[in-house]
C-alpha cells in the first residue's frame, strides 16, 4: 500500500489486497477463540483450510440470535473471545430493540481498530481542524459515540460530551461553544430541534454546519433528512454501525443520501436472505459483514439484517468503496406483510416525517381477522388541537387524518388506522426511538 494513500483511498485491487491480507491475520487468531473454532468443525471446515476466497464464501452466515444463545449458555460474554477475559477493556452492548441485548468485549488493540475506522469515517465526512463537535447523548453502554468521541480525539478537534444534561443545557452548550459539528440520532436530532423551538433558540443561525447521525435509519430517508437539515440549518451525514460488527458506513461530501462502507477495515457482501448467493449489481439484498480488524471478538460473514443495495456508477468522491444508495433501506426483520405488501417501518416512518404538522407517532401491528394490521397513532403540534378536548372535533385535525390516510395508502398501497393523540402524550427518545411495537 503507498504511504501516500490512506486506507479508505486506495484502488480496487489494493482493497481486495488489503482485505485477503487482514483475513489471514484474523484466521491465524481464530484457533485460540472456541466460538470459531466449533462452528467451523460444524461445517466441516477448518480455519487452516481458508485458503481462497472460495474457501470464505462456502462459510455459513452468523446471526445474532446465535451469538446471543452463546452468551446464554456461557453468562456473561460468551465464547466469541479469542483471549483470556483479563485481555479485554471495554464492555458495550446491543439497544436490544430486536431481542435480548448482546454484549460485546474489545481489547485495546481492537478498540484501536474501532478509532482507526472512525478515522476514516470523520476524513469521508469531511471534518475539518476548526470544527468543533458536540455528543448530545448519555454515556451508556452504547458504542457508538463513544467511539466516535475517541476517534474524534485523534484529530485533535475540540471535542465535548454532553451526557447528563437536559435537552435544554445542551443547546446552551451547543451555542456557548459554537459547535459545528453534532454528533448524535436523528432522533434526537428531532429533538432538540423540537425544544430549540419552544425556547425560542434560533438554530438554523448557531455555527453547526454538519450533523451526523447514526443508530437508527432516517439520515438517508429524505423527509427526516430534509426536517433536520432545515432546523439545524445544517448538512446531514448519515453513518451506518453495529455494536456487533464496529463503525463501517458513512456519506461522503459529495454523495449525498447514500453510504460508503470501509472495505479497507472489512469484507462486505450483499446476498439473496433465502440462498445468500450474491444479487446482482443494483438488486437489493441483505449485508453481511465480516470485521477483518476486531480479532479479540470477530464476526465472520454476520447477518446484519440490513436489506442494501449496491450502487452501480462511480463514487462522486472518486474513492472505490461500496456505496449503498439509499442509505439502509429496511431491516429483513422488521418486515411485515400487509394486504400482500412488504412494508418496512423505515418506509411508513419515511411517509409521516413529510407531514410538518405530525410533532410524534407511534406503530403498533396486530393481527385483525387473521391479517397484520397496522394502528399508528399520531401525536399533531400543539397549535393545531386549539381548546378542544376531542382531537378529532377540530377542523385542522380531521384535514391531516385525510392526508395522512391517503398518502399512506397511494405510496405503500395498504390502508393504516390512524389514531390522534394528545399532545406531548407519546414519549421522546435520546438515543434510538422505539416507535413500532407488535400488538
Amino acid at each position: 500500500m503507498s504511504e501516500l494513500l490512506k486506507p479508505e483511498d486506495l484502488s480496487p485491487d489494493a482493497l481486495k489486497e488489503r482485505q485477503w491480507g487482514m483475513l489471514q491475520e484474523l484466521l491465524q487468531e481464530l484457533p485460540k477463540n472456541p466460538f470459531w473454532t466449533k462452528r467451523f468443525a460444524e461445517q466441516g471446515a477448518s480455519i487452516e483450510d481458508i485458503s481462497s476466497w472460495d474457501d470464505f464464501h462456502r462459510l455459513q452466515p452468523v446471526t445474532k440470535q446465535e451469538l446471543v444463545d452463546d452468551q446464554n449458555a456461557n453468562p456473561p460474554y460468551g465464547t466469541n473471545l479469542t483471549y483470556p477475559r483479563n485481555n479485554y477493556t471495554r464492555l458495550h452492548q446491543t439497544s436490544g430493540t430486536t431481542g435480548r441485548p448482546l454484549r460485546f468485549v474489545d481489547t485495546p488493540q481492537s478498540w484501536a481498530w474501532i478509532k482507526r475506522c472512525w478515522a476514516q469515517i470523520f476524513r469521508i465526512a469531511g471534518l475539518r481542524p476548526d470544527d468543533r463537535l458536540c455528543f448530545p447523548f448519555s454515556f451508556g453502554p452504547f458504542i457508538g459515540f463513544w467511539a466516535g468521541f475517541e476517534g474524534a480525539l485523534q484529530f485533535n478537534n475540540l471535542c465535548i460530551a454532553a451526557g447528563g444534561m437536559s435537552s435544554e443545557v445542551r443547546l446552551q452548550v451547543i451555542q456557548e461553544h459554537e459547535v459545528t459539528f453534532i454528533c448524535c440520532t436523528p432522533t434526537y436530532a428531532l429533538r432538540l430541534i423540537e425544544v430549540a423551538k419552544a425556547e425560542g433558540i434560533d438554530l438554523p443561525n448557531s455555527q453547526v454546519r454538519a450533523v451526523l447521525v447514526a443508530g437508527e435509519p432516517g439520515g438517508s430517508i429524505p423527509a427526516i433528512r430534509e426536517r433536520i437539515e432545515a432546523g439545524f440549518g445544517a448538512r446531514v451525514f448519515d453513518h451506518w454501525g453495529m455494536t456487533d460488527i464496529g463503525c463501517l458506513g458513512i456519506e461522503s461530501v459529495e454523495d449525498p443520501r447514500s453510504l460508503l462502507i470501509l472495505e479497507s477495515e472489512c469484507i462486505a457482501e450483499i446476498v439473496d436472505p433465502a440462498t445468500f448467493e450474491p444479487v446482482q449489481p443494483g438488486e437489493r439484498g441483505e449485508l453481511l459483514i465480516t470485521n477483518v480488524g476486531r480479532w479479540g471478538c470477530p464476526v465472520i460473514r454476520y447477518r446484519t439484517g440490513d436489506i442494501v443495495q449496491a450502487g452501480t456508477t462511480p463514487n462522486k468522491c472518486g474513492r472505490h468503496l461500496l456505496r449503498l444508495e439509499g442509505g439502509i433501506l429496511g431491516r429483513a426483520d422488521d418486515m411485515i406483510t400487509i394486504r400482500g405488501n412488504n412494508v418496512f417501518p423505515s418506509s411508513v416512518e419515511a411517509v409521516l416525517r413529510e407531514f410538518g404538522e405530525v410533532a410524534e407517532y407511534r406503530i403498533t401491528v396486530t393481527e385483525k381477522q387473521a391479517m397484520h394490521h397496522m394502528v399508528i397513532e399520531i401525536e399533531p403540534l400543539a397549535e393545531l388541537c386549539g381548546s378542544s378536548m376531542v382531537l378529532t372535533d377540530t377542523p385542522q385535525i380531521q384535514d391531516l387524518l385525510k392526508r395522512l390516510n391517503r398518502t399512506v395508502r397511494d405510496r405503500l398501497n395498504f390502508h393504516a388506522e390512524l389514531v390522534p393523540v394528545s399532545p406531548n402524550s407519546l414519549p421522546r427518545f435520546e438515543m434510538k426511538g422505539r416507535r413500532f411495537r407488535r400488538g
